[in-house]
């Protein structure tokens, strides 16, 4: 609990126990990956009485504080992951809603070539793949 404390008391954000909870929550996850309803579901399994509305709350709030990203892949609904500093891209399962998480320096490498025969350079970018399972 100490590190939980530390990282929301960093970004300016009160210490409550809801708050805590959460964030305990997405960083221990092994999906990196979790809704709000996944993340309120993990609160009932431990017998934590933190509505869905709250859990909506803080994670908005989590996000404006820069301690978790939020996606909002095509055909489903938003989901989470903790902010660090290592980069990576998603491929997504238009079956199953499986999210992976790769990172390829030939894909980084073209993208800045790219931007740069544009005229450009990349500030930002976030890459994400649909795919479906390939049928023998």
């Amino acid at each position: 609990m100490p590190s939980e404390n530390a990282e929301l008391r960093k970004v300016g954000l009160k210490v409550t126990l809801p708050r805590v909870k959460i964030f305990g929550i997405l960083e221990s996850a092994t999906q990196h990956h979790m809704s709000a309803e996944d993340v309120y579901k993990k609160l009932l399994e431990q017998g934590d009485d933190v509505g869905l509305a709250t859990v909506y709350r803080v994670l908005t709030q989590f996000e404006s504080a820069g301690l978790v990203l939020r996606h909002n892949f095509e055909g489903g609904h938003a989901v989470f992951e903790m902010a660090s500093e290592d980069h990576h891209d998603h491929i997504v399962c238009t079956e199953t809603g499986k999210v992976i998480e790769f990172f390829d320096q030939v894909i980084e490498d073209r993208q800045q070539i790219i931007a740069a025969e544009h005229g450009y350079e990349i500030v930002d970018h976030s890459l994400t793949l649909y795919v479906k399972p390939i049928k023998p």
